[in-house]
């Protein structure tokens, strides 16, 4: 019987043991769950940040100072504390004001411009540029050469003038 105490007591301590670990863990959860039911105003801003102001023109909502957007901001807060994700939230602003309170428009109907047109237009300025530096070496050439064949007809026209002079002073 002594036995059956012994394992019996083991048996005690270690569901002790269990139960104590078990509930050290529930605690630890359950500040870290705390910690998610109330954002922020750094996480509700990260948000803002990528939203415009519907109201104002080309202001952020995190650094717009009208009382419009305080509110928006607390319902951004709100729509966090209730588990919303960013773009959630983001969609919801999308939904009431339509594409322009995004400060980076979706790549849909003309808006895919936005992200094509400056690289294009890059490139085909470099191609402007190379070719009209091409088109000007080839005319540079062009009138080099030219300039040398003129000159040579002048300059037989100065040399045929300067040896009539010095037959006229052999002459006299």
């Amino acid at each position: 019987m002594n036995y059956k105490n012994k394992a019996f007591s083991r048996y005690k301590i270690r569901l002790i043991f269990f139960v104590l670990i078990f509930l050290l863990l529930m605690i630890s959860f359950n500040n870290v769950i705390a910690q998610n039911d109330f954002p922020t105003d750094d996480q509700v801003n990260a948000i803002a940040k990528e939203l415009y102001c519907p109201v104002c023109e080309n202001i952020p909502l995190d650094v717009c100072p009208t009382q419009a957007c305080a509110q928006w901001r607390a319902l951004i807060k709100e729509k966090m504390t209730a588990g919303w994700t960013k773009d959630e939230i983001k969609q919801y602003f999308v939904e009431q004001y339509g594409d322009r309170v995004l400060a980076q428009p979706p790549a849909r109907g003309l808006n895919w411009l936005v992200y094509i047109m400056p690289p294009v237009v890059f490139v085909g300025g470099i191609v402007v540029v190379y070719l009209n530096l091409k088109k000007i070496k080839k005319s540079s050439e062009k009138v080099i050469q030219d300039s040398n064949i003129n000159n040579d007809k002048y300059l037989k026209e100065i040399e045929e003038a300067l040896n009539v002079l010095n037959k006229k002073e052999d002459l006299s």
